[in-house]
């Protein structure tokens, strides 16, 4: 293992397999994991109406340094790894997201998934989407500092890949993390997780429904007109994280 414990930040945007990898992980005896520390900050902050919102910030710190001090502390249940679900785009200007770049007490890795997928999906739930809500900016932001940090290329996974050959595709994130691989990591009890955040019946329906990951399949819904422009910036930006996936 490359160190004890390991601290897992997962970078991820919306609606791109997250929650399934968190199942994941999840299933391993030795890992803890926490759901989306950020998001009551990032709903107090930036006004925006996602379902619950009211619910989440009154539930969980919106203090980012606060969040900080957690996640970089004491493992939950004093596990050997703790993989931290975060969604990119949470990382707010004001928020310093070097801290958790500096010191090494996270390992930074990236999963990523073709933008029109995930506008497709995130559309269905909340209609008004931005380029900045993909959290493609803040993934290639972090995923290049992260880089000059270590002087090492990050681990960055695609939920394609994953869902293809969820064996193959995990076996090779856990050896880029320094852990070994286990069978336990494909499948999952139905229903929620008890680390789930309080904002999972709005948005982890297909994950409640699951026992695994799902066959890959072609997502046949088609990107809004209003959001072409923005979809071929994101593509932009997706291929520069796509270049580096395991």
């Amino acid at each position: 293992m490359s160190q004890t414990p390991l601290r897992i930040a997962m970078w991820s945007g919306p609606r791109n397999l997250s929650t399934a990898l968190m199942r994941s992980f999840s299933s391993r005896d030795d890992t803890s994991v926490t759901d989306e520390p950020f998001y009551a900050h990032y709903l107090k902050e930036t006004g925006i109406g996602h379902p619950g919102r009211d619910e989440i910030i009154a539930a969980y710190p919106t203090d980012w340094r606060e969040i900080m001090d957690l996640i970089t502390g004491p493992v939950p249940r004093g596990k050997a790894i703790w993989y931290q679900k975060h969604m990119a785009h949470h990382m707010l200007p004001h928020v310093d997201s070097q801290r958790l770049i500096d010191g090494g007490a996270l390992v930074h890795a990236f999963l990523i998934r073709k933008p029109a997928e995930v506008i497709a999906s995130y559309t269905k739930v909340y209609p008004n989407m931005t380029l900045a809500e993909t959290g493609l900016p803040y993934q290639v932001d972090l995923f290049d500092r992260a880089k000059k940090a270590t002087g090492k290329t990050p681990p960055v996974v695609d939920a394609t890949d994953i869902l293809m050959d969820p064996k193959r595709t995990l076996s090779r994130l856990c050896e880029a993390l320094g852990i070994d691989f286990t069978e336990k990591m494909l499948s999952w009890p139905k229903g929620p997780h008890p680390d789930d955040g309080n904002w999972a019946p709005y948005w982890y329906e297909s994950v409640y429904n699951s026992t695994g990951f799902g066959k890959y399949e072609p997502k046949k819904e088609s990107v809004p007109a209003s959001l072409t422009a923005m979809h071929e910036k994101a593509k932009d930006l997706y291929e520069k994280l796509a270049a580096h996936r395991l």
